[in-house]
């Protein structure tokens, strides 16, 4: 996979560069609540943009349905990317169209323009293979080069994605180059003990990457909603609490493996319940309880892990040499039940340990719950991304780079 540094080298004054970023910020009113993502890729804007290149960047945000949706426009974006850069970037309101070639047309070498959402255009997504070569050909009209640095993207087969690397001289930069090299230090190199922390809501979405981490983690500590299909395959009681009741099966197969292998997987021992989903607009005070695993009342509902299990996790975590993290432990966006969330991160801080919090709602609630980034191993910009390739999966966005 050829980087950012080998095209440098190689020259992009007045070059028109295409770099498919990943904007996809969250978005409350039409202001970003979190601008995370846009962070990551001006690295690798501002080392073109100081070279001389023309620098055309594109992305997807939300999923609208092929067509052009006000509620998922890139502009807010653009705006926030414009901001710190510190210069301006124009703007284009659509994506292969008079728009977008008027706004690249436009640029001057060293200058920023952002193209309207690709997913705005059916073809980004299309299954069908035409389709998508169709809309990459028109994206591929708008630059002389492309840049790859959209890591949250990189396991979708999509037209900027997949087929547009295919059309151009093609490179990683600087995020996807190091996204790659954080995830193979928990593949290929990794240094043990080796701890893994898996939370969010459905355990469907992460038994992939426990059937693949069984062959190379040492613990395994389940949180998040995910947490009560596992006590559920134990026989206990979870109330009205999260569950998929047809992945107890494979539940059970797991832990029956990860007991063979040699291999702790570590449940919560006490949980925050209530009758009542917390209101997460208001945040009103939910007045939780908190009860022993075993023991959630029929018609309650765990949030949050108790205190307990916070103890038992930083233990479990306390001399690790490696810990991945993916998804929090409760309903972190509201108070009363951030404390597990918040406790596990800093457990992760507290320890010596390389650390990796795998994206997605991990990386949004260390944002939110107020830790410094920076104290952390890395924070990646794509936990779906990062999940499959920890599952042993071809990412199609990586192996266009690599051809």
């Amino acid at each position: 996979m050829k980087t950012i540094d080998a095209l440098l080298a190689e020259g992009v004054n007045g070059k028109r560069v295409f770099v498919r970023a990943d904007l996809n910020v969250p978005l409350a009113d039409g202001t970003i609540t979190d601008d995370g993502r846009i962070r990551a890729v001006l690295p690798t804007v501002k080392a073109l943009a100081d070279a001389g290149a023309k620098v055309v960047v594109a992305s997807h945000l939300g999923r609208p349905k092929g067509a052009p949706d006000p509620a998922f426009s890139l502009l807010p974006a653009a705006e926030r990317l414009g901001e710190l850069l510190g210069a301006p970037v124009a703007f284009a309101q659509d994506t292969v169209g008079p728009a977008a070639h008027e706004a690249v047309d436009g640029l001057e070498p060293g200058q920023v323009a952002v193209i309207e959402n690709l997913r705005f255009n059916a073809g980004e997504t299309s299954k069908d293979d035409a389709d998508r070569g169709e809309f990459a050909e028109k994206l591929a009209a708008l630059a002389d080069v492309y840049v790859g640095d959209g890591f949250g993207a990189v396991h979708r087969k999509h037209a900027s994605v997949f087929d547009l690397p295919a059309k151009l001289p093609h490179y990683a930069g600087y995020l996807i180059a190091t996204e790659v090299g954080v995830l193979k230090k928990l593949t290929d190199d990794v240094k043990r003990p080796y701890a893994v922390v898996l939370g969010g809501a459905k355990v469907s979405d992460k038994l992939g990457v426990i059937d693949h981490l069984l062959e190379k983690a040492d613990r395994i500590l389940i949180g998040g909603g995910m947490a009560y299909t596992f006590l559920k395959a134990q026989g206990h009681e979870v109330g009205i609490s999260l569950l998929q009741e047809d992945q107890i099966p494979a539940v059970k197969e797991y832990m029956k493996r990860a007991e063979a292998k040699g291999v702790e997987f570590v449940l919560p021992v006490d949980v925050l319940v209530s009758p009542d989903f917390p209101d997460l607009k208001t945040k009103a005070p939910a007045n939780p309880t908190t009860v022993a695993a075993d023991a959630i009342p029929a018609d309650q509902e765990g949030l949050d892990i108790g205190p307990e299990t916070r103890k038992l996790y930083a233990s479990k975590l306390a001399d690790a040499a490696t810990i991945f993290w993916n998804g929090p432990m409760g309903v972190f966006e509201h108070p009363d039940y951030a404390e597990g969330t918040k406790a596990v991160a800093q457990a992760l801080l507290d320890t010596s340990a390389f650390t990796v919090v795998g994206g997605g709602d991990s990386a949004a609630a260390v944002r939110t719950l107020g830790f410094d980034e920076n104290a952390f191993g890395h924070i990646s910009t794509g936990g779906g991304a990062s999940l499959e390739y920890l599952e042993g999966k071809t990412l199609p966005g990586l192996a266009a780079l690599e051809n």
